[in-house]
């Protein structure tokens, strides 16, 4: 069985906004999937990693991921849209995907491999499931810690014309090729100017500490009320779906 065929990649709408930065090499890792590749090879061939993709089965048993590519400089992958969207991250954001490894493999080498990861192990998780990098004016930050959703998308919504939002998670990426409502991000701030992708990356990645995932370093934000992403949100009505956009605690 080909990759092509298990690999639902034709169902990726590359128009949408937050799918735009990715599209041009995803296209080219879309369209050697459909020759027959198989996702790790397809994805090798950008040779714009710094980990090797090999496929899942080489990874050994009882071996933990994290530490297996941290130890051999390759990514085991499966055939499906979540790996093929880590995949792109890796080529994308090199330096912060480093770094994120480095830290996993530290927490391994210090408590090993167990049933519960620890708070450091599930803030890293989560990040690199599911972050999205934020620049944006104060206003617009202090109206998201706060949770006052109808300030932020509503009061401010000129505002966000000074705002940027980099998307970095897998498995947000994925959950994305069909959106919903309820899909939230987890918002890392970029205290920052963001002049290029790999100075975002570089600063990111060397922003990034144990310590500070300790203390869980993002907010959440549900990414389709953000003005610009997703028609139904023009009509203000949106926002008053309690169940989607929650105040704070």
């Amino acid at each position: 069985m080909t990759g092509a065929s298990v690999l639902p990649l034709a169902l990726i709408d590359w128009r949408q906004p937050w799918l735009d930065p990715w599209r041009e090499t995803g296209l080219r890792v879309t369209q050697a999937v459909a020759t027959g590749l198989p996702l790790h090879e397809a994805l090798n061939r950008e040779r714009a990693s710094p980990v090797r993709f090999v496929p899942q089965n080489d990874l050994p048993a009882g071996e933990s991921y994290e530490r297996y590519i941290f130890n051999t400089r390759q990514c085991p992958t499966r055939e499906g849209l979540h790996d093929f969207f880590n995949g792109l991250c890796w080529m994308r954001f090199p330096q912060t995907k480093t770094r994120l490894n480095q830290l996993q493999a530290c927490e391994i080498a210090a408590a090993g491999v167990a049933p519960l990861r620890g708070p450091v192990r599930d803030a890293l998780t989560v990040f690199d499931e599911n972050a999205a990098f934020l620049l944006a004016p104060q206003p617009l930050w202090d109206a998201l810690i706060a949770r006052d959703w109808r300030q932020l998308f509503v009061g401010l919504r000129p505002l966000w014309r000074q705002a940027r939002l980099e998307l970095f998670g897998h498995a947000l990426l994925e959950k994305l090729v069909f959106p919903r409502k309820p899909i939230t991000v987890h918002v890392y701030r970029a205290q920052f100017a963001i002049d290029s992708i790999a100075n975002l990356d570089s600063r990111v990645a060397a922003d990034l500490s144990a310590a500070k995932f300790a203390g869980k370093p993002f907010t959440p934000l549900p990414v389709l009320g953000v003005p610009g992403w997703w028609p139904e949100n023009e009509n203000f009505s949106f926002y008053d779906d309690s169940l989607v956009f929650r105040p704070r605690r």
